[in-house]
C-alpha cells in the first residue's frame, strides 16, 4: 500500500525490486509465480473515508480486479478494508461467499472487526483471514477476544501496521520528521500532547533492541511473530510496510525473544500506555475497536 499511495507512489524501477527483494528473503515461502494477491477495497471515497460493503458494490469491485489483473493472476482472498455501519456484515459475506462459489475469489478476509463479528460471519461463509492493526502500540486484539476467536476458528491474523506507521523504527524523533500536510498530522496519536508520551514508549525499547543487538524494527517485528507460539493464538503474520530492499531483508530476520526479554517488553507497555485512539474519529466509525 505505501508504493501506491497517493501522494507517494513509487516509480516501477523503484517498488519491483522491493518487491523481489521480499521473494529472496523468504517473506513469502513460495517462489515468484506464487506470489499471493490479497485485496481489501471497499473504500470509494478517501477524503470523506466512505466504505461500501453493499453486496452489489462489492461483486462490482471483483470484477473490476480481475479485468486488471485479466487472468495472469487470481485473487487469493478479497475483502472489505473496514466496516461499513450501513451495511450488515452478513450481507457482505454472503455476497463475498457467492464469489467464492463462482471461482471469482479464492477466499475471504475481515478487516477491522470484533469477535463477535468474525463469529457472525463465520457462520455465513468460511472466513480465510482477518486483518487487524497489532504491535507493540496496538496490542488490543489479546484483551478483546479476537486473536482467540481466530485461534478457535481456524482463521489467520494479518497484522496490518506491525511497526505503527514508523514510529516502532525509532525512525521519527519529533513532529517535524513529518512532512507538512502529511495525513498522520492530524491522527490523536501525532498530536503534541500524547506523541511525547509514545517517543518515550519507543525510547525503551530503543534500549531493549540496543542491548540485543538487534533494530528496534527487528524487535518490534519479532515480538508479533512470536505470539503465534502462544497457547491458544493460531497464526499471526505481520505485513510491514518497505520502501528499499535493505529494510525488507531487516524486517525479515526474526530474532528469538527469551521469556526474560518479553517480560521487560510487557513491563515497559504497562509503565508507558500509549495514548490517543488508532484514527481520527471519522475512522474510527469504520472499525470496531
Amino acid at each position: 500500500m505505501r508504493m501506491t499511495f497517493p501522494s507517494a507512489v513509487l516509480p516501477d524501477e523503484t517498488a519491483f525490486p522491493v518487491l523481489k527483494a521480499a521473494l529472496a528473503a523468504g517473506v513469502n515461502p513460495e517462489d515468484a509465480d506464487k506470489v499471493v494477491v490479497c485485496i481489501k477495497s471497499g473504500v470509494v471515497d478517501m477524503k470523506t473515508l466512505l466504505i461500501d460493503g453493499s453486496p452489489e458494490t462489492v461483486r462490482r469491485l471483483v470484477a473490476d480486479a480481475n479485468r486488471v489483473l485479466a487472468g495472469r493472476k487470481k485473487i487469493y482472498v478479497f475483502g472489505v478494508a473496514g466496516v461499513d455501519p450501513k451495511v450488515p456484515g452478513e450481507e457482505t459475506v454472503r455476497a463475498l461467499g457467492e464469489l467464492v462459489a463462482a471461482g471469482e475469489i479464492g477466499g475471504i478476509q475481515l478487516s477491522e472487526v470484533g469477535a463477535a463479528t468474525i463469529r457472525r460471519a463465520a457462520a455465513v461463509a468460511k472466513i480465510d483471514m482477518v486483518g487487524e492493526e497489532e504491535s507493540l502500540w496496538a496490542t488490543e486484539i489479546f484483551g478483546n477476544g479476537v486473536a482467540e476467536t481466530c485461534a478457535e476458528l481456524g482463521i489467520p491474523v494479518v497484522a496490518h501496521t506491525p511497526l505503527g506507521v514508523r514510529m516502532l523504527t525509532g525512525k521519527i524523533k519529533t513532529l517535524d520528521d513529518l512532512p507538512p500536510g502529511h495525513h498522520l498530522r492530524v491522527f490523536p496519536r501525532f498530536q503534541p500532547e500524547n506523541f511525547q508520551k509514545i517517543l518515550d514508549l519507543v525510547a525503551e525499547l530503543e534500549k531493549l533492541a540496543k542491548a540485543k543487538g538487534v533494530s528496534p524494527s527487528q524487535l518490534a517485528l519479532s515480538w508479533v511473530k512470536l505470539k503465534s507460539k502462544k497457547p491458544g493464538i493460531l497464526l499471526i503474520i505481520p505485513v510491514a510496510g518497505a520502501r528499499s530492499g535493505e529494510r525488507v531483508k531487516e524486517n525479515a530476520e526474526t530474532v528469538n525473544l527469551s521469556e526474560e526479554e518479553l517480560g521487560a517488553i510487557a513491563a515497559i507497555l504497562e509503565s508507558f500506555p500509549v495514548y490517543g485512539t488508532r484514527y481520527p474519529a471519522p475512522g474510527m466509525k469504520l472499525v470496531e475497536f
